[in-house]
């Protein structure tokens, strides 16, 4: 009986914590439809996408997606998608009908997996504005950029700088999305704002780590891309 009293205590603990998978899905509006896709995809998120499945909306506002739309859900474990299942004829017809009318044929869609040991934030310790750089890696070299990355972690912390690290999972290149939350507003990336990276750097590992941490990006790191996202309320689910 105390066995099973101790089992319902910790599963609240056991059931949650896989529940690290963000999967964001990109779509992008014809030019002179953009207005319209905005109207259609509020509603279409108020009436389909509540709960677990809510949508957060971000607006791509630089960088070679501009003008496209970042559409999270999450997060959720691996069991919780594999069991969604179809989301109905009646949702299948509004998208189509109501909202990808004003779509152009581009479009993407990737999973990634919260990686709380590598990040400063929690994973749904959110902001309205947010920076994404995604690294891709070369083949050989994932545990020197995840050591890289436990580096880059101590000066988030020392400088209280709230970043949220994702590994990439099947979708695409593999590697890792940084997503830096700019709590305080892009005041944050003034220069001033917070210690120089480097000195930071240096102070906590060591008077000569930043060559190896600029050797590691000239070895292990494939690409590496960065843009700006705005976080839209007014599209997202209540």
């Amino acid at each position: 009986m105390k066995n099973f009293f101790l089992a319902l205590l910790f599963a609240p603990f056991f059931s949650n914590a896989q529940q690290n998978v963000v999967n964001a899905n990109r779509v992008f509006p014809k030019v002179d439809k953009n207005a319209e896709f905005e109207k259609a995809i509020a509603a279409h998120a108020q009436k389909y996408h509540s709960g677990k499945w809510k949508w957060r909306i971000f607006e791509i506002t630089s960088g070679p997606d501009y003008g496209g739309y970042h559409i999270t859900e999450g997060p959720a474990s691996w069991e919780e998608i594999d069991g969604r299942g179809d989301l109905g004829a009646e949702h299948t017809a509004d998208w189509n009908k109501n909202v990808a009318i004003y779509l152009t044929d581009r479009q993407s869609s990737n999973y990634a997996v919260y990686q709380e040991e590598l990040s400063s934030v929690a994973l749904t310790d959110y902001s309205d504005w947010i920076n994404i750089t995604r690294i891709t890696v070369n083949p050989g070299h994932m545990t020197e950029l995840r050591d890289w990355l436990t580096k880059m972690k101590k000066v988030w912390d020392e400088t209280k700088s709230t970043v949220a690290v994702y590994s990439i999972s099947s979708s695409g290149s593999n590697g890792y999305s940084i997503v830096t939350r700019y709590k305080q507003g892009l005041k944050e990336r003034a220069t001033g704002f917070r210690p120089p990276f480097r000195d930071v750097y240096e102070k906590l590992n060591g008077r000569d780590s930043w060559q190896h941490y600029e050797s590691t990006l000239q070895s292990a790191v494939k690409e590496s891309q960065s843009e700006l996202l705005r976080f839209r309320a007014d599209l997202s689910s209540k």
